[in-house]
């Protein structure tokens, strides 16, 4: 069969074919009496094992190794491969994605494509201070997609620079909620605390769902960012978590001031109260832990605290006793100078 009509009836070109020929890859084992190359029925079955081969992204140096070398072995060599493969499709799913964030951003013109490409280089720094820059400038400046501000939240570990992404999360409006919402599904609890500390900062009805689920997180540290961020939008779900975050000592300063937040609502008020008092009954016998509920107890209004506090004034441990005594002389100065 001649260089044509191979060409034709395998698809390889018969430049590639004089190419495959230099090479020694594919030798016609013929000539015509012209002088024209004639490939033979094994001939064109060597074309089409160099064109699988090939398809596997091997080189034509490699396929030669492949088909001539008894030696040789795939496996090493299939291994690599997959490597490559995988580093290509992560290096084009990267960049399919910066493309979609620039699309998101609808910039006018390619001065804004070009300041957007800037601001998700330097969030991707490994600075520090210019993670941070392109963080604030992103409000300032040219507004990133709140999808990469998201992302970049979830995988911050440098408090300050975190603290500038929550900040222009929140100015953005929320939306970069979904990709959050996805950070709270993670298997690090890392980073389904740093959704939740994001999330906190966006003050709609959707972030406080999402923040209600993280209440029942495996992990208690995520579960308690949630229980402080709720406790600040008056959500009575956060209230047995807060109370055992006082018992715990566990940024029990903070719950307490959530507490007394949600305490505005009467109706929270006595359902806080009674809880902390159930807490004392069911044997707070740690001191240290009366002392916090104690405290817990000053800014929560009723008649509740108040008989709690008188019990407590008489305490064995005389830091309690002390402590509950102030509180009541606070709350009963505040009574004489409400009308």
């Amino acid at each position: 069969m001649l260089i044509g009509e191979v060409a034709r009836r395998s698809g390889v070109s018969a430049r590639m074919l004089r190419h495959y020929e230099s090479l020694g890859l594919v030798r016609p084992t013929g000539r015509t009496t012209a002088g024209y190359r004639e490939y033979s029925r094994e001939d064109i079955r060597r074309i089409f094992h160099v064109e699988s081969l090939r398809s596997l992204g091997l080189s034509l140096r490699e396929v030669g190794r492949a088909l001539d070398d008894p030696g040789f072995t795939p496996s090493e060599l299939v291994d690599d491969l997959i490597r490559q493969t995988r580093e290509r499709i992560a290096a084009e799913t990267e960049l399919l994605t910066r493309l979609h964030r620039i699309d998101a951003a609808e910039p006018a013109g390619w001065e804004g494509v070009l300041q957007i490409v800037a601001l998700l280089q330097g969030l991707g720094s490994e600075s520090a201070g210019r993670r941070q820059r392109a963080a604030l400038s992103s409000v300032e400046g040219v507004p990133l997609p709140a999808e990469a501000l998201a992302e970049a939240a979830l995988s911050e570990t440098d408090p300050n620079v975190a603290g500038a992404l929550r900040w222009a999360l929140a100015q953005s409006g929320g939306g970069g909620l979904a990709r959050l919402a996805e950070g709270l599904g993670s298997p690090a609890a890392e980073v389904r605390k740093r959704a939740v500390q994001s999330i906190a900062e966006i003050p709609d009805g959707e972030a406080t769902a999402l923040l209600r689920d993280a209440l029942t997180d495996s992990d208690i540290v995520v579960r308690r960012c949630a229980a402080l961020a709720l406790g600040a939008r008056g959500v009575a779900d956060a209230v047995p978590t807060l109370i055992d975050m006082i018992v715990d000592e566990a940024n029990d300063a903070d719950a307490a001031d959530a507490l007394s937040a949600l305490a505005t609502d009467p109706a929270l008020a006595d359902q806080i109260a009674t809880r902390l008092v159930d807490c004392l009954a069911r044997g707070a016998d740690a001191p240290s832990v009366r002392r916090r509920l104690t405290e817990a107890l000053a800014d929560i209004p009723g008649i509740t605290p108040s008989r709690a506090l008188a019990e407590l004034s008489h305490d064995e441990d005389r830091a309690v006793a002390l402590t509950a005594i102030s509180i009541l002389r606070l709350r009963d100065a505040r009574a004489r100078e409400e009308p």
